[in-house]
Order: C-alpha cells, then sequence, then structure tokens
C-alpha cells in the first residue's frame, strides 16, 4: 500500500501557522481593527474589553496590538505579556497570586509602554475574581494594561467595565472567509472544488478558526476538499437533502419528507443537528416568497427552542415536518 504524503510541517496547526502577526493581516471587524491600529500607532493602549462570538479574531488582535506596541521584540513579548485563559484560571487565587505578582514585575520598556495581562473568555471569571482584579487594576494602571476577550461583555462587572475601552467584533462575513482559505489553500497546493469551499463557509458560521480547522482536517482525511468530504468531516446533515426534505414537506408530500428525515435520524444525526442545518437552510430559501419563508423559519425556530429545553427526539422532528405541510398556503 502506497505510503500517504502529508506536508512537512503536519504538527502544526493551520490554525496556528497560518495566525496574523500584525493588525493589517487580521481578516474583517475593520472598523475596530483600525481603531486598535491607532492605538498601536500612539502606544497609549486603555485597558481593554473585545467581546464577539468564538473564532473572529478577538485574541489574535489582542496579541497582534501587544506585538506592535513591543516593537516585536521576542524578549519583551516573553517578559512583559501574560495570557491567561479566564475558564481555566478563572479563580480568586489567580488573581491574588499570579496576575498580581505579573503586575508587581518589574520589566525594562520602551518609553510609555506598560505590561500586558491578556485574559482570554473573561467572561468566565467568578464574580469574587472579578471583583479582587478590579482592585488590581487600580493599584497597577501605571506599569499594567488589562486586555479582556470575552463572548459577553455583560458578563463581566460593571466596575471593570467602566475601567475600560470596549471594542465589539461582529461574525465575519463568507467572502473574508473565502479569501482567507482561498490563501491557505494555495500556498499549502491542496486539491479543492467550488463546492467544498461553499461547505466549509457554510459549516463554520462566520467561525474563521472553524473553517480552518474543518479544512485541515479534511484534506488530512482524504486529500481532497469538496463538499460530500466536509460535511462527512464535520458530522452533519448535507444541506441538499435538507433542502430537499423542507422542500417535500411544503409541497404537502409529507411521507417523502418524513422519509428523508428518517434516513437522517438512522444515520446518527441529532435533532439539534437536524434543526439547525434546517434553519440555516430555510433562510437562504428563496424560492418561497418572504411570508412563506418567514412562516416556516417560525415553525423551525419553534421546534429548536423545544429541543434545546431538552425535547430531543424524532417526534419533535416530524412534528415539525407535519406543520410545514400543514400550513401550505396555495399563494407560495
Amino acid at each position: 500500500m502506497a505510503e500517504t504524503k502529508y506536508p512537512l510541517d503536519l504538527e502544526l496547526p493551520w490554525v496556528e501557522k497560518y495566525r496574523p502577526k500584525y493588525l493589517k493581516d487580521v481578516v474583517g471587524n475593520k472598523d475596530t481593527i483600525d481603531s486598535l491600529e491607532r492605538i498601536a500607532q500612539e502606544g497609549n493602549m486603555p485597558h481593554l474589553i473585545i467581546s464577539g462570538l468564538p473564532g473572529i479574531g478577538k485574541t489574535t488582535s489582542i496579541l497582534c496590538l501587544a506585538r506592535e506596541l513591543l516593537n516585536d521584540d521576542p524578549k519583551l513579548m516573553k517578559d512583559a505579556i501574560l495570557e491567561l485563559n479566564a475558564s481555566d484560571d478563572r479563580g480568586i487565587d489567580v488573581v491574588r497570586n499570579q496576575i498580581k505578582q505579573f503586575a508587581q514585575k518589574k520589566v525594562s520598556l520602551p518609553s510609555n509602554r506598560e505590561k500586558i495581562i491578556i485574559l482570554d473568555e473573561a467572561d468566565s471569571m467568578t464574580a469574587g475574581a472579578q471583583q479582587a482584579l478590579r482592585r488590581t487594576m487600580e493599584i497597577y494602571s501605571d506599569t499594567t494594561r488589562f486586555a479582556f476577550a470575552c463572548n459577553q461583555s455583560s458578563k463581566i462587572i460593571e466596575p471593570i467595565q467602566s475601567r475600560c475601552a470596549i471594542l465589539r467584533f461582529n461574525r465575519l462575513q463568507d467572502e473574508e472567509i473565502l479569501q482567507a482559505l482561498q490563501r491557505i489553500v494555495d500556498r499549502e497546493k491542496i486539491e479543492c472544488t467550488e463546492d467544498g469551499l461553499a461547505a466549509l463557509i457554510f459549516t463554520a458560521e462566520g467561525d474563521m478558526r472553524q473553517a480552518i480547522n474543518n479544512l485541515q482536517s479534511t484534506f488530512y482525511g482524504f486529500q481532497l476538499v469538496n463538499a460530500e468530504n466536509v460535511y462527512k468531516i464535520v458530522d452533519s446533515p448535507h444541506p441538499l437533502l435538507i433542502s430537499k426534505m423542507l422542500m417535500l414537506a411544503n409541497e404537502g408530500k409529507i411521507e417523502e419528507s418524513l422519509n428523508i428525515l428518517k434516513e437522517l435520524w438512522n444515520k446518527g444525526y441529532s435533532a439539534i443537528d437536524i434543526v439547525t442545518v434546517s434553519f440555516r437552510v430555510m433562510k437562504t430559501m428563496y424560492k418561497l416568497s418572504e411570508n412563506r419563508r418567514l412562516e416556516l423559519i417560525r415553525i423551525i425556530g419553534f421546534t429548536h427552542m423545544r429541543i434545546l429545553e431538552g425535547v430531543s427526539t424524532y417526534l419533535q422532528l416530524a412534528c415539525m415536518v407535519g406543520k410545514i405541510a400543514k400550513q401550505i398556503n396555495p399563494a407560495k
């Protein structure tokens, strides 16, 4: 059996290999990145809270900002930056010991530069830890700046929010993810089809990290990145099957629609997998009138809500199909 040849740097995840080093390389959120670039140029970094969905460049942007503030000096990057994942290190002891010790540490820095403490997933910190952190921010603000990356800034206590500049990152656009994926495809010389890229973008839902990881997994698994292989890797129902199921239900062909649903269920897809893809497919089903599409989205949305509440059964999905078939509008 012929030995499969992989790239030399197989051990390095592409999400790290192609991680931006400077703010100008960060994809998307141009207005927010412009604000960070101004901070880098002026050198006066405030305490920061950067909020947004996972995988859209929050932590990467903070690291790029720190690199530019410290003139990309490896020694300074090591001595003057403390990066913690607050979802793991989120207790009050970490604030009292690790963070406080770093804030007290003497480091020789260029003029008008401060040490930087990066707290990833800061919204996972306990209330007690956040209260202790507020006091630390006050005492050491002359020498240390804090940068918080979080999914929801509302989970950070008001006293910390009031001491920070709050920047929000939005979900990345499909075109932005496509450009980044295309660069990786070209540089890695990957055999990739258009429907493969479309499938990567569809399954990523605006998450660049997810898109790159799925690209790498699909390539290493099959040596060919096409839609079929992508959906095998992410273990998600194929949107074409879901689309066919919904259209058949919309036409009143409930038995044929239920047959497709049963096929997906027997393949092992969970109720949340099926209803999530159904929702995303229905949003783009422009062959239906807007009113009809909104009505079906409402039906799918209620089913999604019940499944999230714990009623994750085939019966709920069959009920969704039945309601769609029942709501037939001749003027669709």
